[in-house]
């Protein structure tokens, strides 16, 4: 399907099958939302990236915990508990609506009572999961092609992470905007968001962005910007900030408000690894010295592997 690295993924060519993906993660990671405690910044939101495709993680109910995780390998939906029940769904062609009832019939019979809010965030046009018969589409090799960029990305990002002692979150996938981030801490407090993202209610923009960060991350692309990239951004923006220099193939779209890094671009690159891992370490910094970070005080070398850290 892929050559094992940094696979191609236009858009255009699965759009239709990402559009019905977002929504059956935003269905499972409902199900995470509705029973886990309430994190700091929605950290109980996110999906992970995992050795087959991408999962909740575990999540607690009564006393007992259930993982659901989308298997982008046999192309299946796998539900799990910590008593020993294991069910499957399979990944095929099917509307969000039947999805949705054929996952809420398992949840059921292995005796998990869960109610989520059906309608869809940060999407244009929703329509609730439990209605939607329009969209439908699943291409099993375009599914696991995206995966493939998520593992290469996630392995990039936990490297950057490695690189930083302040507050810094883990590598997300966040299922309302079908992305996956990884966000670093000034350790100050910012000022209150301003809200007003389509789909998601100001409280919980406010509360995600209640300090200052330096944020990036990956998309596949949408309608908006039908392309896949990478992307970094600070909040709130400081002065000078869109003007920092960046490494070649990198720019700043004044329309979205962030440093971009196409995926075409760093795929064709001879070291995708290293042209990736310097656009986040290049608008981290723009971010933090035009923020008045200090760095010397947040900042350590990457982690290496079976290594302790020097101190």
């Amino acid at each position: 399907m892929d050559d094992g690295g940094w696979p191609e993924l236009s858009y255009p060519a699965w759009r239709e099958t990402a559009a019905t993906l977002q929504l059956w993660t935003q269905i499972v990671g409902k199900v995470r939302l509705a029973l886990t405690p309430w994190l700091n910044h929605g950290w109980h939101v996110p999906l992970y990236v995992s050795a087959r495709g991408l999962t909740t993680s575990p999540v607690p109910f009564g006393r007992e915990v259930l993982e659901i995780e989308f298997d982008f390998i046999a192309h299946r939906l796998l539900v799990r508990t910590s008593r020993g029940d294991e069910r499957m769904i399979a990944l095929r062609p099917q509307s969000v609506a039947a999805f949705h009832a054929e996952l809420f019939s398992l949840l059921n019979e292995i005796g998990i009572r869960v109610s989520i809010n059906e309608m869809p965030n940060e999407v244009q046009n929703p329509i609730r999961f439990s209605e939607d018969h329009e969209h439908a589409s699943y291409d099993a090799n375009a599914a696991h092609r995206f995966w493939r960029v998520l593992v290469q990305a996630d392995r990039v990002f936990k490297l950057f992470r490695s690189g930083f002692l302040g507050k810094v979150s883990p590598v997300h996938f966040f299922w309302g905007s079908f992305d996956l981030a990884v966000t670093r801490f000034s350790g100050r407090e910012a000022p209150h968001h301003p809200g007003g993202v389509p789909g998601l209610p100001d409280a919980v923009t406010r509360e995600a962005y209640s300090h200052e960060v330096s944020s990036a991350g990956f998309w596949p692309g949408s309608d908006v910007y039908p392309e896949a990239a990478f992307y970094s951004y600070a909040y709130p923006e400081p002065p000078g900030f869109r003007d920092a220099a960046l490494p070649a193939g990198a720019e700043f779209d004044p329309a979205l408000g962030e440093f971009i890094l196409r995926y075409d671009v760093l795929r064709r690159a001879p070291d995708p690894d290293a042209m990736l891992l310097d656009f986040l370490s290049t608008t981290y910094a723009a971010a933090a010295d035009a923020g008045r970070w200090d760095r010397a005080a947040l900042e350590c070398d990457f982690g290496t592997p079976a290594r302790v850290r020097s101190i």
